[in-house]
Formats: C-alpha cells, sequence, structure tokens
C-alpha cells in the first residue's frame, strides 16, 4: 500500500504532495513501483497533531481521489475516520477505508461501511492522536492489543460488515512507545489466532529513529529508508499481509528477495 499524503504537516511527507499535480504523480509513480492499493490522506496524525475539520480535509483529498479514479487499476484507501470524509471519497472513486480509530470514532462510520460495501482497515489506537502518547501503559500489550481489535471486528462484524471485508492493523506509533512497537514487530505472528489479514505500517517512524539513534547512527525521516525496508521485511515475515509504505519501489525490492528466501526458490 503506497502512501500519499495530502497534508502540509504530516511527520515524513508533509507539503511534498500537498499539490494536487504532485500528489496524482506521485500516486501513479507509486502504481509503476508495484504498488497495490494507494492510501490517501488528508489530516496528519502524528503524535500530538490537532486534526482538521471535516471540511478541509475533503478539499485536500477528494480532488486527488477523483483525478486517479479510472486512471490507476489498485484500489484506492481513504485514510479518515470521518464518516462524512468516507462518503465523499467512496463516492469520488475509494473503495477502501483506512480508519485509525478502528472505526470507534464515530457511530456512524459502521453502517456507512456496510451500507457501501467498502474494504475496511481497523487500526489499533487509544485516545487520539493528540493525546494517544500518553496511554501507553499496558499490562499485556499484545494480549490487550489483540484483544482490543478483536473487540472493534466484532463491533463490525455485527454492524453488516462481512469478515472479508475486514483487514487488522496493530497500529505501529499509535500509544506505543518505541519499545512497545518493536515487540509488536517481534510478536506479529500471534496476531495470526485472529484469523483476519494484518497491515503493518512501519515507514520512516519514529521508533525506527530511535533504534538507529542507539546504534548511534545519525536519524532523520529522511534518513530511514534502508531502517524502514528492514522493518518492512522483517514484518512480512512474521506474518503481515500488507505493508504500508512511502517507498514502494525499494520495498518490492526487498520483499522479491525475502519471498524467495522464504520460498526457496526464485524466477528464471
Amino acid at each position: 500500500m503506497g502512501v500519499v499524503n495530502v497534508t502540509p504537516d504530516s511527520f515524513y511527507d508533509g507539503g511534498r504532495h500537498f499539490d494536487l499535480r504532485r500528489a496524482v504523480d506521485r500516486a501513479v509513480e507509486m502504481v509503476e513501483e508495484g504498488a497495490d492499493l494507494i492510501d490517501i490522506g488528508g489530516e496528519s496524525t502524528r503524535p500530538y497533531s490537532t486534526g482538521i475539520d471535516e471540511a478541509e480535509e475533503k478539499d485536500r483529498v477528494l480532488p486527488v481521489i477523483e483525478a486517479l479514479a479510472g486512471k490507476i487499476t489498485p484500489p484506492i484507501s481513504i485514510d479518515t475516520k470521518k464518516p462524512g470524509v468516507a462518503r465523499a471519497a467512496l463516492d469520488a472513486g475509494a473503495e477502501i477505508i483506512n480508519d485509525i480509530s478502528g472505526m470507534q470514532a464515530d457511530p456512524d462510520m459502521i453502517p456507512l461501511a456496510a451500507g457501501t460495501g467498502a474494504g475496511v482497515v481497523l487500526m489499533h489506537m487509544r485516545g487520539t492522536p493528540e493525546k494517544m502518547q500518553l496511554l501507553t501503559k499496558y499490562n499485556n500489550l499484545i494480549g490487550e492489543i489483540k484483544a482490543e481489535l478483536a473487540a472493534a471486528a466484532q463491533a463490525c462484524v455485527q454492524g453488516g460488515i462481512s469478515q472479508p471485508r475486514i483487514v487488522l492493523d496493530p497500529g505501529i506509533g499509535f500509544a506505543k512507545k518505541a519499545e512497545q512497537n518493536l515487540e509488536v514487530i517481534k510478536r506479529l505472528d500471534e496476531f495470526e489466532e485472529l484469523d483476519y489479514p494484518l497491515m503493518i505500517g512501519t515507514s520512516r517512524k519514529t521508533f525506527i529513529g530511535s533504534a538507529l539513534k542507539h546504534r548511534s547512527l545519525d536519524d532523520t525521516p529522511d534518513e530511514r529508508l534502508m531502517a524502514s525496508v528492514a522493518a518492512a521485511s522483517l514484518a512480512a515475515f512474521k506474518g503481515a499481509h500488507i505493508l504500508r509504505v512511502h517507498d514502494v519501489a525499494a520495498t518490492r525490492q526487498s520483499l522479491a528477495v525475502a519471498d524467495a528466501v522464504r520460498d526457496g526458490r526464485y524466477s528464471q
């Protein structure tokens, strides 16, 4: 899943694709690099961010989705927790709702997804982006994340969303400290018992920077490419089905080697 943030303030690519043409061009480029999905977001959810109103979010994402619909083959995902934005995005050509709140921020989101037939990604988070890093205390990290994701999925099923349309995301970087993010990746295979496909987003995130600093290496989001690819490949080895990334081409190359190692074969 290639990420296109149509924002001025996202932690890594904020401002890079804020212009319509640049956002569309980057999405098309990601498809050419091998993206299977394109995720469009108009509201930064970095730690301590306060969010924007629905009208502004629509103004950012809808022109991009409208321009891409029919132009690219991979499905388009809308990264939002607002039902109004999601509905408008689906009308514009999106097919998936990627909700960082696990469809718990607004009670209208589940009926919307159920009624439209959209695919959904339910991410694990506690609180809001503004306050989530104050909510990182867990007695049983993996057990609690699994239980909360299972509850979110069950609410969706009970609300009319069929199980095959649901993907779960353990929420790397959301209400989790650096060492907790590493533990989630290390133990990702334990989420298989939930019986849903798993998406994971490690790309360019702060926990990677923390690992690099621990090794006395220089670090900024711009310098996290190789480390991000390593984290994505490890996540795939541990059971991730979808990788949400900024760097499609590099991740594709790494996964090709990982697949060959895992499967013991290669293309001739």
